[in-house]
This record gives structure tokens, sequence and C-alpha cells, in this order.
């Protein structure tokens, strides 16, 4: 028997993310970056859609938003 999953994802680029985090580029990167001071494991790891693009799952990003509200309130 063969199953597959049907679900969507949709995945954003950079500019949909900082829209929707309020975050700039540098910003983003630095979350990213270990080596940071501004690094934050939890952030939403981008994936590889090409040889020099890169996307964000869209709920991962809504996942770490409800978080970042839940830990101000």
């Amino acid at each position: 028997m063969h199953t597959t999953a049907n679900f969507l994802t949709n995945v954003i680029r950079i500019k949909r993310l900082k829209e929707k985090t309020g975050l700039g580029n540098s910003s983003v990167y630095n979350k990213l970056n270990f080596k940071s001071k501004y690094y934050d494991c939890d952030f939403p790891k981008p994936i590889q859609l090409g040889v020099s693009s890169v996307g964000w799952i869209e709920g991962e990003v809504d996942i770490w938003l409800s978080s970042r509200q839940r830990t101000k309130a």
C-alpha cells in the first residue's frame, strides 16, 4: 500500500520574511549566525531553493512569531 502526505507548505522569500517579522537583512542573518550575540536558536532556518536562493517555511515563521508574542506578554 502506498500512502502520500497531502499538505501545502508555503515557502516565503526574504522580502516577505522581513515584512512578517519587522526585521532587516542584517538582523535576520544575525539570528541565524551562532557566532553573533543576536543568535536565536529558535529562529526558523532557511531551506535551499536553488543554487543561490533560500526561503523559509511560512508555518515555522508563524510559530516563531507566536512564541515571541507569548514571551513578551
